[in-house]
C-alpha cells in the first residue's frame, strides 16, 4: 500500500512539474519602447500595460525612446536581438520609426503601436485615444466659449499621428464656425518650454488673439505661462490630457478653461488584451479608438464633491 501511494505522488509530482514547465514556456516576453516615461500620461500607459501583462503572465522589457528617435531605433533592434515574442511602440517619430518596424517585420516579430500610430512597416494593431473625436470636443468647446467668433491658434506636434489627428479634429469643428479664424499654427514640439516660445510670439504677432488649443498638457501650460506673462485676459486655453498641473490651473480659474481627458491605464489595458487575442491565434483589428471626454472646471468640482 506504501508502495502505491508512493508511486502515486511521484506521478502526481511529475505531472505537476510538467505543468509549471509547459506555463514558464508559455510564457511570452514583449519588448516595449514608450515616446516617454516622464511624463504622467505616459506612467499611466506602463502602469496598465504592466498591470495587465501581469495578469497574463507575459514579461516586459519597459524601455523609453526620450523623444530621441536613433535611440528609440535601438531599441527596438534590441528586441529583436533578443528575440522577443512582440513589441509595442509608442513612436518618437511617426514617419521617422519605419525602417526599425521594417527589421521587425522581416524578423517575423508582430509589433503593436499605442496612442501614437506609425506610418510604415506593418503594424498588426494600433491602439489610442479616439484623438479625432478629442479634437472636436476641443473646438467646440472653445467655439462655445468663444460665441462662434474671434481668433484662435494652435500649438502643435505635426511629427506624430496623434497630433495630427487632433488638429483635423479641432479644425474640423472649427470650420463649422465661419466667425472663428485659425490665425497660426506652430510646432511647440510637445514641450512647456518650447510652448512658451511660440505662445509668446503669436501673443506679439495677434493682438486680437481669443484662444489657443494645445495639443497636450505641456503646450497648453506653456501657452497658459505666456498668456500671464503678457498679462493677455481676453485668451482661453482648451488643453489635452487633464494632467493633475492641467486641472489645478482650470480649477483655479486661470486661462486654461477645459482639457481633453484620456484613458492612459484602459490603452495600455486595452493593447495587452490585444496581443493575447494575437497569442492566441485569434483575429485582430487593425485600430482600436478608446474613448475621450472633456472636463472643466464645472466638470471636476462635481467629480470631487462626494
Amino acid at each position: 500500500m506504501k508502495r502505491f501511494i508512493t508511486a502515486c505522488l511521484i506521478i502526481v509530482l511529475s505531472v505537476l512539474g510538467c505543468m509549471k514547465q509547459q506555463q514558464h514556456s508559455a510564457s511570452k516576453t514583449i519588448g516595449v519602447s514608450l515616446l516617454t516615461r516622464q511624463h504622467v500620461f505616459y506612467k499611466d500607459l506602463e502602469e496598465g500595460l504592466s498591470t495587465a501583462a501581469a495578469k497574463e503572465g507575459y514579461e516586459l522589457i519597459l524601455t523609453s525612446g526620450d523623444f530621441d528617435l536613433g535611440k528609440q531605433s535601438s531599441q527596438i533592434e534590441d528586441f529583436i536581438t533578443r528575440k522577443v515574442d512582440a513589441i509595442i511602440i509608442s513612436p518618437v517619430d511617426s514617419r521617422g520609426i519605419g525602417p526599425a518596424i521594417l527589421k521587425a517585420n522581416d524578423a517575423n516579430i508582430p509589433v503593436f503601436t499605442a496612442d501614437i500610430a506609425a506610418q510604415e512597416g506593418n503594424v498588426i494593431c494600433h491602439i489610442a485615444s479616439d484623438n479625432v473625436a478629442g479634437g472636436r470636443l476641443a473646438g467646440e468647446y472653445l467655439a462655445k466659449i468663444l460665441s462662434g467668433k474671434g481668433n484662435v491658434a494652435v500649438i502643435d506636434q505635426p511629427t506624430l499621428t496623434s497630433v495630427l489627428d487632433r488638429v483635423q479634429g479641432f479644425k474640423d469643428a472649427i470650420a463649422k464656425y465661419p466667425g472663428i479664424t485659425i490665425v497660426a499654427d506652430v510646432n511647440g514640439e510637445g514641450r512647456r518650454d518650447k510652448a512658451i516660445e511660440v505662445a509668446s510670439d503669436i501673443l506679439q504677432a495677434h493682438h486680437d488673439l481669443n484662444g489657443i488649443f494645445g495639443i497636450n498638457d505641456d503646450s497648453a501650460l506653456g501657452a497658459l505661462d505666456a498668456v500671464q506673462q503678457f498679462n493677455r485676459k481676453n485668451v482661453n486655453i482648451i488643453g489635452y490630457d487633464a494632467t493633475p498641473p492641467a486641472v489645478d490651473a482650470i480649477v483655479k480659474s486661470t486661462a486654461l478653461k477645459a482639457d481633453v481627458i484620456q484613458y492612459p491605464k484602459k490603452i495600455g489595458e486595452t493593447t495587452i488584451g490585444e496581443i493575447r487575442q494575437y497569442f492566441s491565434g485569434a483575429s485582430v483589428p487593425k485600430v482600436v479608438p478608446v474613448e475621450v471626454g472633456i472636463v472643466d472646471k464645472e466638470a471636476l468640482q462635481k467629480a470631487s464633491t462626494p
